[in-house]
Order: structure tokens, then sequence, then C-alpha cells
């Protein structure tokens, strides 16, 4: 059970620094996290995008299915938490340790192999329950700030402990034809913050989920690309089988940190990044290729890209 992510997103923000106070907005999310989310911009005068915000996935376009369908037997565990014989951690083990962070192997490392099934509406276990985290929302405190040169970007406001959950990349789920219409009718100018979820499973199948945060999301759209993340996305199931895709901590993450994930899905993998980014270049779409401006020692220098949606 691998995960793959491709996408491609614009870095760049279209004016040079100037000396404006800061700017804020009090609440990115309108009120329907658990924590408010201010946003900061003391870059320039570019105004935070006009959009829908949803604390989770929706229904769009094609979408194979509704996010909010309930597809999984709940367990029947009348306890506040569940335990280790909890039908839905046995099946394929205990994801999150009592201070609610994920669990890591022997050797320290994230299991990215492993599906993630959380505790859902149909369990009668109460809302404390240790195997219900992704699917609470956002308790860490968080700001959106304008950067320099990649546009808004979001960073902490508190110290993060590896493995802690931070959000969703949540937005509308599309089929694969809308997917491609979107992707395809984007201008050289527009973000596309289209992104694909392949999981790779046993039989051989591969299964795409396509999630669209453009017009329709929430504050998991502003996080930047890095060639090294300190978050790390896996796919978490709670009610349905539309994955959430979950950003956890996949390190230390301190005070006033941009916070940034790897877009192709390569956690901490330098080598497969650079593998998958020169052949990217070689091919006919290296001409959609954008700069990147993570600054990292590892930078590919390109925002990776999924030429598969054109």
């Amino acid at each position: 059970f691998l995960v793959s992510i491709g996408g491609s997103f614009d870095p760049c923000g279209s004016r040079q620094a100037t000396n404006m106070a800061v700017v804020v907005d009090g609440d990115v999310c309108f009120g329907l996290e658990n924590v408010a989310v201010p946003a900061f911009n003391d870059a320039d005068d570019t105004k935070l995008p006009d959009i829908r915000y949803t604390p989770t996935n929706i229904a769009g376009p094609g979408a194979p299915t509704d996010p909010a369908e309930i597809m999984y037997q709940g367990c029947d565990c009348q306890t506040s938490t569940c335990s280790a014989v909890c039908p839905c951690i046995l099946r394929f083990g205990p994801t999150y340790g009592k201070t609610g962070c994920v669990l890591t192997e022997d050797g320290g490392k994230f299991c990215l192999s492993k599906p993630i099934i959380e505790c859902n509406t149909s369990c009668r276990c109460g809302e404390q329950c240790s195997n219900r985290v992704a699917q609470k929302g956002v308790f860490v405190q968080l700001q959106v700030f304008r950067t320099r040169h990649k546009g808004w970007g979001v960073r902490s406001a508190e110290k993060i402990p590896r493995g802690r959950f931070v959000c969703e990349y949540a937005g509308e789920v599309l089929g694969l034809d809308q997917a491609r219409k979107r992707t395809q009718n984007l201008t050289p100018e527009d973000m596309n913050y289209i992104l694909t979820l392949r999981e790779h499973i046993a039989n051989g199948k591969i299964v795409e989920t396509h999630i669209d945060p453009t017009h329709i999301g929430n504050v998991g759209r502003y996080i930047n690309h890095s060639c090294s993340p300190n978050l790390l996305m896996l796919p978490v199931r709670v009610d349905s089988e539309i994955p959430k895709l979950a950003l956890f901590a996949g390190k230390d993450i301190e005070v006033g940190e941009e916070l940034s994930f790897d877009y192709s899905g390569e956690h901490g993998n330098v080598m497969a990044q650079w593998k998958q980014q020169k052949t990217v270049e070689k091919s006919t779409d290296a001409s959609k290729l954008k700069a990147c401006f993570c600054g990292s020692e590892t930078c590919t220098g390109f925002l990776p890209f999924d030429p598969s949606l054109y």
C-alpha cells in the first residue's frame, strides 16, 4: 500500500516586498476549525483568495463516491477509547500512540505502507477515542502568511512534535475527466492546486484520488512544497473509501517555522525525487515545469510535475 503524489503549483508571488503594514485576517477558516488561523501579509498588497472553506473533502464533479457517505462498519467498543482488540485497530494494527502522534517502526521511521483506518461515525466508542485523530480537524496553532517568493504559506505558531496531526489537504473530490479538464484549462499564470494521490494495492491495481482546493478548500491549500519537507502526507480513511489526505509532522517543528510537504509524495527520498525530476525534464512536458524556491540544499530546482493530467 504505497503512496505517490503528483501536482504542480505556482511558487511565486507577483510583487516585490514593500514596507506595507501587516495585514491581518482574523481567521481564514471562518470559525470552522477548532482554532482560529489568522493571516499576515507584510510582503505586498496581495489579498487572500476568495474561497469557500471546508474542513474536509466534499464531492465535486465526477467524484466516484461522496466522501460523507458511511461505508465502513463500526466497532462495538462501548468505551471512551478503543483498546488494541478493537476491530478497527486490529485490521491493520495501531496507528497512533497515547499522545495522538503517529507511531514509528523500529529505527524511528514512519510506516508508509500500512493503511490507516480510524474509528468512524458508526463506531460506538467515544469522541475521545485514541483512534480518532485526523477526523477532528485542526488543533495546532497555525498562521497563514505571505512569503517573499512563494506566494502564501503556512507557519507554525507553536512547537509541533514529530508525528502529530497538523491538518488535511482538503477540497473537492474530482473524477479523472474533471481533474484533467481543470488542469488543461489552466493558464501559465494560474496556480494549480489539484493533487493526485495514487495508492498501489496488493493486486497491482492503482487507486487514484483527485483533490482540488482551488475554490473550495481548507488551510492545507496554502502549504508550500519543499524538497526537504517537515510534513508527511498519509491517506487516512474514516467513513468513506475516499481518504483524507492527512498531513503529520515529519520532524519536531519549531515556533515560526514554515510548514511544507513534498508534492511528489517522496518524503525524505532525495534520490527518488531527483530521478523523477530528471525524467520529466527530458520529456515533452518540460516546458510546463515551474521553478522551486524551497531553498533546501537538496532542491531539485523544479516543482514536482504530474504529466498524467495533461
